[in-house]
């Protein structure tokens, strides 16, 4: 469509400019309709493609192990079956589309069979300890009793996981309570002092990320255990955990906390905030989404641990709810020791526990999400509402203050008899006194004093513009 610009008949007088759409010619009878262009990238060719090559390799190596290859491997059938499906899609491709477009449909397909793969290996693990271990949860006496009065040969309906449970929360909980001031504190030294101590300590906290679950039991074991002579309880086992959990928690939360843009700092800097003010109201605030991943990262490694705990708490059949002295069991020592009996029935009890930890590792992560994963800015009901609750006080303040302000400008009256004090007849709120001669006024802004100036004695002149301002006198 065309837009033109000339001066019409009625602007002509003045040369006025006047812009005019023509009018939309249409297509014409017999035209054909607009097709909309479809955006999807996923068409028919691309699924029949897909499927096509699928069966063609399926078939292809379905006679290369049955009838030419004395192979029968699932994991070769597998690896053989992969290798054709690529490329014969390749191929397919090919007919239809360029050479780039092939590589970009290969290395599409690739990224979906190795995320297809992961989800798969997640499943059949979850699916299998659940499977296996649903005769055990099917049970009320498994969530609510310990092994300390069952033996190998009684039913399911005898013993339970109590004493696995209370030891693994006790455990998890008193390590992140050690372990995510450490690692915050710790995350924000190398931020926000950085120099040739915080390279040491990043490089430290980067080298212990690879420390072995087993060296990390030991060291505990040797100081806390035979240094000092503590016997084997919860509390070393949480401190096992401790280690193993702090530098994943500190690389973490230092990530994060490198992506907080540096124009809010300067913001809270421009209005006159510290640096440690800066931190605790804008650096941490901004990341609390990314710290809950770390700290989310560090409760996985330390929670499904076994060789820390049985080498610093040992194995325990009964219920002992106090961290700080005796052996105490957990989850992942529980699974440990139950596979290993030759009964059906303890081995279910073994993979119960398993199914058990997977689900609390599941709630963990999602009370962490919920306390921690809003955006940064995002505020929760609470907070809305505890923000309207201050925006209405600030206003109600406000409207007090400016109606003190108001009270204290009107004047007060003057009682009479009262002196007041000397000033300027009508000015100042001085009143003209009866019978007494006034002196005229003068008129603004000229002098009062002729040519050289004002007369001696007589008021001052009035400033020029843009001199200092005079205050007039205070009243008595």
């Amino acid at each position: 469509m065309t837009v033109t610009t000339h001066p019409t008949a009625a602007a002509a007088a003045d040369d006025v400019p006047r812009t005019v759409c023509p009018e939309a010619v249409p297509d014409g009878p017999g035209a054909p309709d607009e097709q909309r262009r479809n955006t999807s990238s996923l068409h028919a060719r691309d699924v029949l493609a897909l499927l096509g090559a699928a069966a063609a390799a399926l078939g292809l190596t379905s006679l290369l192990f049955g009838r030419v290859l004395p192979f029968d491997a699932p994991l070769g059938f597998t690896v053989v079956l992969y290798l054709a499906f690529m490329a014969l899609y390749a191929v397919l491709v090919s007919l239809d589309e360029n050479g780039s477009a092939v590589r970009a449909r290969l290395a599409q397909a690739f990224v979906h069979s190795i995320a297809a793969l992961l989800l798969a290996a997640l499943l059949l693990v979850v699916g299998y300890a659940i499977v296996r271990g649903r005769e055990a949860l099917a049970h009320l006496n498994f969530f609510t009793e310990d092994m300390s009065g069952t033996g190998p040969l009684d039913p399911l309906t005898q013993g339970g996981a109590l004493h696995a449970i209370v030891g693994t929360l006790e455990q998890i909980g008193i390590a992140l309570a050690i372990t995510v001031p450490l690692g915050l504190a710790c995350a924000v030294f190398l931020n926000e002092v950085p120099g040739r101590y915080a390279r040491f300590v990043r490089t430290i906290v980067e080298a212990m990320t690879a420390l072995p679950s087993i060296v990390a039991g030991l060291f505990v074991y040797a100081t806390w255990i035979l240094i000092l002579g503590h016997d084997k309880s919860g509390l070393a086992a949480a401190l096992a955990l401790s280690v193993m959990m702090l530098p994943i928690v500190i690389r973490a939360s230092d990530v994060v906390i490198r992506l907080v843009p540096g124009s809010l700092k300067e913001a809270s800097y421009a209005l006159g905030a510290g640096q440690w003010r800066t931190v605790w109201t804008v650096v941490l605030p901004t990341a609390r989404s990314g710290l809950t991943t770390a700290v989310i990262l560090g409760t996985a490694r330390g929670i499904g641990e076994t060789s820390p705990v049985l080498l610093t708490s040992g194995i325990a059949a009964g219920l002992n709810a106090n961290p700080v002295e005796g052996p105490q069991m957990s989850l992942p020592l529980a699974t440990f020791s139950l596979v290993g009996y030759p009964d059906k029935t303890m081995i279910a009890r073994g993979f119960g526990c398993a199914a058990l930890l997977m689900g609390l590792v599941l709630l963990l992560f999602v009370l962490a999400r919920v306390i921690g994963g809003r955006a940064p800015g995002q505020l929760g009901r609470g907070q809305q509402h505890r923000r309207v609750l201050a925006s209405v006080r600030d206003a109600e303040r406000m409207a007090a203050r400016a109606k003190q302000r108001e009270q204290d400008l009107v004047p007060e009256p003057v009682a009479p008899g009262v002196p007041v004090a000397a000033g300027v007849p009508g000015e100042s709120g001085v009143p003209e006194e009866p019978g007494v001669p006034q002196e005229p006024r003068k008129p603004e802004g000229k002098d009062l004093g002729g040519p050289g100036g004002p007369a001696p004695g007589g008021p001052a002149p009035l400033a020029r513009p843009g001199g200092p301002r005079t205050e007039p006198p205070p009243r008595a």
